[in-house]
């Protein structure tokens, strides 16, 4: 029997994450949003409270918490704010790659930094001319005596002004597609440059920037994973990372709805509130159905891997129609607030603005129907 009845300590570590959500993100998050401030106090106090790098293994210093145990949490911070969100939970993308190919001694130290103080990490796989064609990338990196020497550039990489490290990906095979990828941790100080910062429309409180590696060397140990198999580690990578976006837009998405309900039982047009309108009723019964099937899709993505099964397929089905309700939630609740949804005052417009970027970063929705469309024509065995 198929049971996502939470266990106790499940529901104590929502409560806490709810928590700090209401109380430290929630009163700041419209402003922080304004001045696309970038939110130092919010990391050490995350990070404090074990609510970031859900799942560095223990061995290394981290919580190893489940992979339902991260979504549970991310919900709950993007309910606070999913710009603030993804500056405190996008340590899990960079980690991904070291935790499954890295060797123990690159874990040791660069899962132990952000275990030890409240650092960041950040996943470098886009560029300019490569974004959802991977095989595209420019970026290359050679060996160079005892040394890989990296060149290139990535853009929109999330907290990419503030890393301490990086997960980066680059040709070690020039002619070979996305055959000829391979995997690399670079810290900042081996020469990284920090090329542009992105002005964005919503999830302000996220810092996204252009990041270059200029004749950029490291140790060859800093290889993750084996040579010229870097393309399926970033795969396998995003299929442990996208419930977790899947997790935030249902943040977002229940934050809308939660604010068109309350507006519609205080706004009164035609004599009554207009919640007593079916127009507006069957607005908030589609938020409602979309919110509760969102988190349904999020939570059995995230328990196949906790059980070391494929998650593939339900991973795109999680991602691509949580991050879709998102957006059409978000709409739908400025819809119900009317004219006051267009404007700043009313803090609905920004849930709307911070959805539309859920689908596209971890792979666009037409990349996930991609996906779908390849797992369920010609399913593996």
């Amino acid at each position: 029997m198929i049971d996502f009845t939470l266990t106790d300590e499940q529901l104590a570590m929502r409560e806490m994450a709810h928590d700090f959500a209401e109380k430290e993100m929630r009163p700041v998050a419209w402003e922080y949003d304004r001045d696309g401030t970038w939110p130092q106090d919010l990391i050490d106090k995350a990070w404090e409270l074990g609510l970031m790098n859900s799942h560095v293994p223990e061995e290394y210093g981290g919580t190893g918490l489940s992979y339902l145990d991260g979504c549970i949490i991310e919900e709950e911070i993007a309910w606070g704010c999913s710009g603030i969100g993804t500056t405190l939970t996008c340590n899990g993308l960079a980690i991904a790659p070291v935790v499954l190919g890295a060797s123990d001694e690159i874990k040791k130290e660069y899962l132990g930094r952000l275990s030890e103080a409240p650092l960041l990490a950040s996943f470098c796989l886009t560029e300019p001319d490569a974004g959802s064609d991977v095989s595209g990338m420019k970026t290359t990196a050679t060996k160079r005596g005892d040394r890989w020497v990296i060149n290139g550039s990535k853009c929109f990489i999330t907290n990419g002004e503030y890393a301490d490290w990086y997960t980066v990906f680059a040709k070690t095979d020039k002619d070979a597609g996305h055959r000829g990828i391979s995997c690399f941790v670079v810290p900042r100080d081996a020469g990284v440059i920090v090329d542009k910062h992105e002005d964005k429309m919503g999830q302000r409180a996220s810092n996204t920037a252009t990041i270059t590696f200029p004749d950029v060397e490291i140790p060859l140990n800093h290889l993750v994973g084996e040579e010229n198999h870097g393309f399926k580690l970033s795969m396998m990578t995003l299929d442990r990372t996208r419930p977790g976006v899947a997790a935030m837009a249902t943040g977002v998405a229940r934050a809308a709805w939660e604010m068109a309900m309350e507006y519609s039982k205080q706004r009164v047009q035609f004599g009554v509130p207009i919640a007593m309108h079916q127009g507006i009723q069957f607005l908030l019964a589609d938020m409602a159905t979309k919110v509760h099937l969102s988190r349904l899709a999020t939570y059995n993505a995230a328990t196949l891997l906790d059980q070391g099964k494929r998650n593939t397929l339900e991973s795109s089905h999680a991602k691509r129609f949580a991050a879709d309700s998102a957006m059409e939630v978000a709409t739908d609740a400025v819809q119900v607030f009317g004219g006051y949804g267009f404007i700043k005052e009313y803090k609905v417009e920004k849930l709307m603005r911070d959805a539309k970027i859920l689908q596209l970063y971890e792979g666009t929705a037409q990349i996930q129907r991609l996906v779908i469309a390849r797992e369920t024509l010609l399913p593996r065995q």
